[in-house]
């Protein structure tokens, strides 16, 4: 699958308005090449670079197969208006928390992933909580890497 954005190429910086230096909200991202017998998508962004091992900063899931991009600005709610549900990032809130690296250049890799079936999890679960209830459900994944470092 690929996952593109229309605020940031792969690789390159991430704009301020979607980290805590500015207004903090998440970016637009577009996906496609989905495989057939796709039923959700599930999305999580996280930093590897973070000090103390990997943050996350987003986690998504139950998507509908119907969409294929998300706008910025997403609402940090646990059920969004298309049912998809929003789970905890490591800040400990709902919904996106951006780019706020303690100090030098990060990653924050955004991966979607198609899955073969809706997930019977609540809003608000963790990254790890996700990632076991999609093992072997995941048909295809994407993903787009930013950097950011704080001015």
């Amino acid at each position: 699958m690929e996952l593109t954005s229309s605020a940031f190429t792969e690789g390159n910086l991430i704009p301020g308005k979607y980290t805590c230096d500015d207004i903090d909200i998440s970016p637009p991202l577009k996906w496609s090449k989905a495989p057939a017998g796709t039923k959700t998508f599930a999305l999580i962004c996280d930093d590897p670079d973070a000090p103390m091992g990997t943050w996350v900063h987003w986690v998504l899931f139950n998507l509908p197969d119907s969409i294929s991009e998300l706008p910025e600005n997403i609402p940090a709610v646990k059920t969004l208006p298309s049912g998809a549900r929003q789970g905890r990032n490591d800040f400990g809130n709902i919904g996106y928390g951006g780019p706020c690296p303690p100090g030098g250049t990060h990653r924050y890799y955004f991966k979607i992933y198609a899955l073969a079936k809706e997930l019977n999890l609540e809003a608000g679960v963790t990254k790890s909580e996700l990632l076991t209830a999609m093992e072997g459900n995941i048909l295809s994944e994407g993903q787009l890497m930013g950097k950011y470092k704080r001015k």
